[in-house]
């Protein structure tokens, strides 16, 4: 199929974005739309009063300031997906309010919305605005937020812990390693990182005149999610009552999957005002009210027998939950530890996951949602095993990895993996790399006064799953074939991806096909992005429902052309009889069609899909300075059915470009009062450009059991495999020229030097 799967068409949505004709958020707010500015937390926790909202409310151009009096008909943001403790025992879970009425949490914390005619006086009513604290004592950090005697910040979570969760048999894991007849073990820091999207959030709301329904634009990776929280949840009204609109948006990445505060307060607002009201974040909204990633404790062992066989896994992690738990907070550190296993033949598995309540911004999904973090377990932990044990780490692997012949099989994590050739993917990325050559490369780095190491990991993780997504396909009588599905781009040209699918199905030309996405009232139903979902599920319906509508289409154009429809095929502009010049444009086959072409299709995954591969990474340490530089990066992956390559290329280079960033300088810094540190574009480090070598990357496919049309998710792979392949590749230069055999992400310059400078001055 010239356009179908496997094509490398370039992106259909580029033209616009590169010419500036693009429509974000912010391009959307109409004229003399009333703007909102939030205010917020100074504290990390403390009790507080507003002292003077009715001389903010008189102020010039201001028009309301909306307080929690003016929320109390609301209820709380929800907490779905929550897990229960290890001994049955319910989860309870603290109120997450729309605006406190007295207690704050975290700095950023909400506390008002100032809404004036313009941002500037918007501004002015929020410095003016006197909230009067008393301070409380904090607890910023997991481990003292844990302490006897540490203050607590929820009722709900004694001694600060919101939930216990055991995965796997806790008790028998524990004495399989004891009883190991080797035993490696490794304490990890997963560092919590911020974002950083390139369009900050937003939200434009406003009431509809002739139906008074309230009507939302917002930033996100899913109408439909917003929607059902804020009708089901925190306004308690029919799910009619409400419009959800996303435009363009301008990358996501988990962070924006989540209704936040601020989409309920401008609805609030513009009922209260009577007019349209804007709220559009800056770079410090981001950083101080936007959920947060990763931030993780983990001590992990590994007990092998005499020949190197892993024979138990014993993890307990500490998961920072943050102020409140956000929508998934909870969900993704247990489930992400069902993949704690990885690759490898694990007999016996037990984990531990607690969640911590600690006065920072709360946490939740970002790229990968706790794969990437039950990944940097185990592979760092095999690297750590294989120095203890005196193997080399790629021997290690392979000594563990689960072979073909005992697919599927379900481990220890209770996930069912349906297909992979975990061995010879790492064989063939290590010739791709030429990992051979990597000693004479060290000698070379080595009279530069460089140290060079190497690391690898073989990645797997669980994706694709979710709720039901449909697709509704409609062709029309201008030959466009329409497309409206429920998940929501962001960056990862779904327009072009989704069109290539219609054309696999009609042999449409992908200019002919119309996606759309983001507005409740075009769209009846959706799960949104994420989880790597798109294609493997929203794909899998327009293919599937593509399918379809071409049987119709047929039957038309033989109807018409006398002729039988197994005569016919389609083209790019239409059908014709095969073997001849008679042709039926798409545009007329609508025409004729005895009633709409229109139909939806529904794709709901009884299965995640697995998609994995091995990340091969070389770096250079100057030791005089820490630096390290990434100086060769293979990636060899399998996603079972490759759409479009360019696309898929595009979307691994960006997550190697998070995980790497990750692992070598993005960091938050909370001190011992809850303030962030690390709160502006000043003090924290984002990967640039020059950060990046060449990547050399290439699949080698398994195609999906599980999946109809083969896909495996692919989305979040470059970030889960690059943070322990880089980390492993650091400590590996550190480890032959200084005998370090462990160093926490990020691998700062300062971070490397003092590990240097330790090992060398004792």
């Amino acid at each position: 199929m010239k356009f179908g799967i496997g094509a490398p068409l370039r992106r259909k949505e580029d033209p616009a974005f590169v010419t500036g004709h693009g429509r974000y958020l912010a391009d959307t707010v109409p004229p003399g739309a009333a703007r909102a500015v939030m205010v917020r937390s100074q504290y990390a926790h403390a009790d507080f009063t507003i002292a003077n909202a009715d001389e903010v409310r008189a102020m010039p151009g201001v028009l309301a300031v909306i307080t929690a009096a003016d929320t109390a008909h609301l209820k709380p943001l929800p907490s779905i997906n929550v897990v229960r403790n290890h001994d049955g025992s319910a989860v309870p879970v603290p109120e997450h309010p729309i605006l406190p009425a007295s207690r704050v949490r975290y700095v950023g914390d909400s506390i008002a919305m100032v809404v004036a005619e313009t941002e500037a006086q918007a501004r002015d009513g929020a410095e003016a605005l006197v909230v009067d604290y008393t301070p409380l004592p904090v607890a910023a950090d997991m481990r003292a937020a844990m302490d006897a005697g540490a203050p607590a910040i929820h009722a709900e979570g004694p001694g600060n812990v919101a939930f216990d969760y055991h995965l796997g048999d806790v008790a028998a894991a524990k004495a399989a390693v004891d009883s190991a007849a080797q035993v490696a073990e490794i304490e990890l820091v997963n560092n919590r990182v911020v974002t950083n999207f390139m369009e900050v959030r937003g939200a434009i709301g406003s009431i509809e005149p002739d139906t008074g329904r309230y009507v939302l634009q917002a930033s996100t990776q899913g109408v439909h999610l917003v929607l059902g929280i804020l009708a089901d949840f925190v306004f308690a009204q029919p799910r009619d009552r409400f419009r959800i609109i996303t435009p363009d948006v301008g990358g996501g990445f988990g962070t924006k999957y989540f209704c936040y505060r601020e989409y309920a307060l401008v609805l609030v607002a513009a009922e209260k005002t009577g007019r349209t009201v804007a709220w559009i974040a800056d770079r410090s909204d981001h950083f101080l009210a936007d959920y947060q990633g990763r931030d993780h404790i983990t001590h992990a062992r590994l007990g092998f027998d005499a020949r190197g066989r892993i024979v138990g896994m014993q993890v307990d992690t500490l998961a920072n939950l943050g102020g409140y738990m956000s929508q998934l907070g909870a969900f993704v550190p247990t489930n992400g530890s069902a993949m704690l296993p990885g690759v490898y033949r694990i007999p016996v598995l037990g984990a531990r996951v607690r969640g911590i309540y600690t006065n920072t911004v709360p946490l939740d999904a970002y790229r990968g949602a706790g794969r990437p973090e039950a990944a940097y377990v185990i592979e760092r932990a095999i690297d750590k095993a294989a120095r203890d044990l005196g193997i080399a780490p790629e021997t290690l692997r392979k000594r563990n990895y689960i072979p073909p012949t005992a697919l599927p099989h379900t481990t220890k994590g209770a996930r069912t993996y349906d297909s992979g050739e975990f061995k010879a993917l790492h064989e063939q990325a290590f010739e791709m790399a030429d990992a051979k050559g990597f000693k004479a490369r060290a000698r070379e780095s080595k009279k530069r006064g460089r140290l060079r190491g190497i690391g690898h990991a073989l990645y797997i993780e669980a994706c694709s799953g979710g709720g039901e997504e449909r697709a509704r396909l409609t062709l029309g009588t201008d030959g466009i074939l329409t497309v409206r599905i429920g998940t929501q781009s962001n960056g990862q040209g779904h327009h072009t991806a989704y069109a290539q699918l219609a054309s696999e199905a009609l042999g449409i030309d992908p200019e002919r096909v119309r996606v759309v996405q983001g507005d409740t009232d075009e769209i009846a139903f959706g799960a949104g992005t994420g989880g790597s979902r798109s294609i493997p599920v929203g794909g899998t319906a327009v293919k599937t429902g593509g399918d379809k509508l071409a049987e119709k289409i047929r039957k038309i154009a033989a109807d018409t052309l006398e002729a039988s429809a197994a005569d016919i095929e389609l083209y790019e502009d239409g059908a014709r009889i095969a073997g001849t010049d008679r042709t039926m444009s798409f545009g007329d086959i609508a025409a004729a069609a005895p009633e709409p072409l229109d139909l939806t299709e529904g794709r709901l995954p009884q299965a995640p899909t697995f998609p994995n591969g091995m990340h091969v990474v070389e770096v250079e340490v100057d030791p005089e300075t820490g630096t390290t530089d990434v100086v060769k990066y293979t990636v060899l992956d399998d996603f079972g059915v490759v759409l479009n390559p360019i696309l898929l290329e595009g979307q691994i280079h960006g997550g190697i470009g998070q995980g790497l960033g990750q692992a070598l300088m993005e960091r938050t810094v909370h001190d011992a009062d809850g303030q962030l540190v690390t709160a502006s574009l000043m003090d924290y480090c984002l990967p640039r450009a020059d950060d990046f070598p060449d990547i050399v990357f290439a699949t080698r496919n398994v195609p999906c059991k599980t999946n109809p049309l083969g896909l495996k998710g692919a989305g979040e792979a470059g970030a889960i495999g690059a943070s322990p392949a880089v980390t492993n590749a650091v400590v590996d230069a550190l480890h032959r020229a200084h005998g370090i055999t462990h160093i926490d992400m990020p691998a700062t310059p300062e971070t490397v030097w003092r590990a240097i400078r330790e090992a060398t001055t004792g």
